[in-house]
């Protein structure tokens, strides 16, 4: 059970395994771009081009999706990047409901765990495999998988190397739970203190609305964090401007404020320090490194972003 790319690493790893895929399920198609065409999830796609069973149920509790499932008659179900799955649904597998998550848990519950481990700088993260329950993402963990975080790695960039060590972690917890030897452990026991557990709630636009009152460091974490989705930013005169990339500098600035040789660098002041804007998108335009925006742009040194 998946959507995106992210879930497709993993449903190839298990497809060319030993173990047998009785069925995908994946979300309906959705109109998608300016054409609103219906476009299918990258697990359909994949499903669809390996002549594997499809379902896209639009409610998960619906009879005739409950049905599917039993004529399926799978003994292990595998989530990666999906819905939120009823009870009814996870405790039909008679060994259980798996989930791919893409942090060290319990660090970084929620729907958005590899940017936020970037927004907040940390070093490293970490993929798990466990055991649905009720709650959202708390189930007993089978097995963890350490990440380093590079200083200017962005969060596509983890999600790519997270994608191929996830999908190795998950195929072998699957392989542990057909030989009945995993070894679950209650998140409760790897919790040493409360109080120090990371959310990773769903980004919402203010999130990603830069505050160049922050110092360059935050700036810059945010900046990598968020890219290239959804994309940190700031205001120009009124319009949206996208920063894709970013390095940190010593340039003593006022908060906000631009500075620029018009040709080949733009730098933005921070609370401490500033930052060189590397990748960025004008409202309305294309992508493009900051070379490329400056010889389309009139933006002088003095202004301030907002």
């Amino acid at each position: 059970m998946g959507t995106p790319e992210f879930a497709v690493e993993s449903l190839s790893i298990l497809n060319k395994s030993a173990h047998d895929i009785v069925g995908v399920v994946t979300v309906p198609d959705k109109p998608a771009g300016r054409g609103k065409k219906l476009r299918a999830s990258a697990v359909k796609e994949y499903a669809l081009e390996h002549s594997l069973p499809l379902a896209q149920p639009e409610k998960l509790r619906s009879e005739d999706f409950l049905a599917q499932l039993d004529i399926w008659n799978a003994d292990l179900y595998v989530v990666v990047a999906f819905r939120m799955l009823p009870q009814i649904v996870w405790q039909k597998a008679p060994k259980g409901t798996i989930n791919l998550h893409g942090s060290f848990l319990p660090q970084y519950r929620g729907a958005a765990p590899i940017n936020w481990a970037v927004i907040n700088g940390e070093k490293e993260t970490g993929v798990t495999t466990f055991f649905i329950n009720e709650h959202i993402d708390t189930g007993s963990v089978i097995e963890q998988s350490l990440l380093p975080i590079g200083p200017n790695e962005t969060a596509g960039e983890l999600h790519d190397r997270m994608m191929v060590i996830g999908a190795q972690t998950l195929l072998h917890t699957v392989n542990t739970i057909a030989l009945d030897q995993a070894e679950p452990t209650v998140q409760s026991e790897l919790i040493q203190n409360p109080n120090l557990l990371k959310p990773a709630p769903k980004l919402f636009r203010e999130d990603c609305r830069i505050d160049w009152h922050q110092t360059n460091q935050h700036v810059h974490n945010l900046v990598r964090g968020l890219s290239p989705y959804p994309a940190a930013w700031t205001l120009w005169e009124g319009k949206t401007v996208k920063v894709y990339r970013t390095e940190m500098i010593d340039t003593q600035l006022q908060p906000g404020q631009v500075d620029t040789d018009q040709k080949s660098y733009l730098h933005v002041g921070c609370e401490f320090g500033s930052v060189s804007i590397v990748e960025l998108q004008m409202e309305g335009k294309k992508r493009m490194s900051v070379e490329e925006f400056l010889r389309g742009t009139n933006i002088q040194s003095g202004l301030f972003l907002a």
